[in-house]
């Protein structure tokens, strides 16, 4: 199985590669230890911290993106703007700040909190397992997109009728609908009644 550089390591503050650890956590979201990432996606996959990002745009369009064919997990796939793991003692919060400027290149201009959802996700295509307990972000972006082309294959911006089509034609990562569902409440605060969603 294919790993890349940027979600298999990160680069230490010395230079060095080193292997990435999440934050195992209880049912209650309280952490108990870690485990490297890989390890924590083998079946039966291992309760960790993640984090997903919904961003709109002034239209209240929801921004997508195309997970790159080079990722070891869910490769080529459509999901949410920005998913991932915090690094061990990094609020969720910050870490989802983090990687949707690492994976796009923009930061964005409003990003509140909008609850979690815990699931069990397995992937049949690469046999690893989501067992997430999913922190969730909502907000706006205003700037151009720079994406990453290790981590992001394309974006769009879509309407809910223009992502129903979307989903009915198109592969998108196991979790989406699930993070999507219990983000909604939020989503439809944050877009107002004429957005649709």
């Amino acid at each position: 199985m294919p790993i890349t550089r940027g979600t298999a390591t990160h680069t230490s503050s010395n230079g060095s590669a080193e292997a990435i650890l999440l934050e195992l956590v209880d049912e209650d979201g309280t952490t108990i230890g870690t485990a490297e990432k890989l390890a924590a996606h083998q079946p039966p996959g291992q309760l960790h911290r993640a984090f997903s990002v919904f961003l709109f745009d002034e239209r209240g369009r929801l921004l997508l993106q195309q997970r790159a064919l080079g990722k070891y997990h869910s490769p080529g796939v459509w999901s949410n703007t920005c998913c991932g793991h915090p690094y061990p003692g990094e609020a969720p919060f910050a870490a989802a700040a983090r990687r949707t400027y690492e994976e796009l290149g923009v930061s964005p201009t409003l990003l509140a909190e909008a609850g979690t959802v815990r699931y069990n996700h397995p992937d049949p295509h690469s046999g690893l397992v989501e067992q997430e307990f999913n922190h969730l972000f909502v907000g706006m972006v205003q700037s151009p997109l720079r994406p990453d082309p290790e981590e992001v294959g394309t974006t769009v911006f879509v309407t809910p009728t223009e992502l129903t089509e979307r989903h009915v034609r198109d592969p998108f990562s196991t979790w989406f609908m699930t993070v999507l569902d219990a983000a909604r409440p939020a989503i439809r605060e944050l877009t107002g009644p004429t957005a649709g969603w």
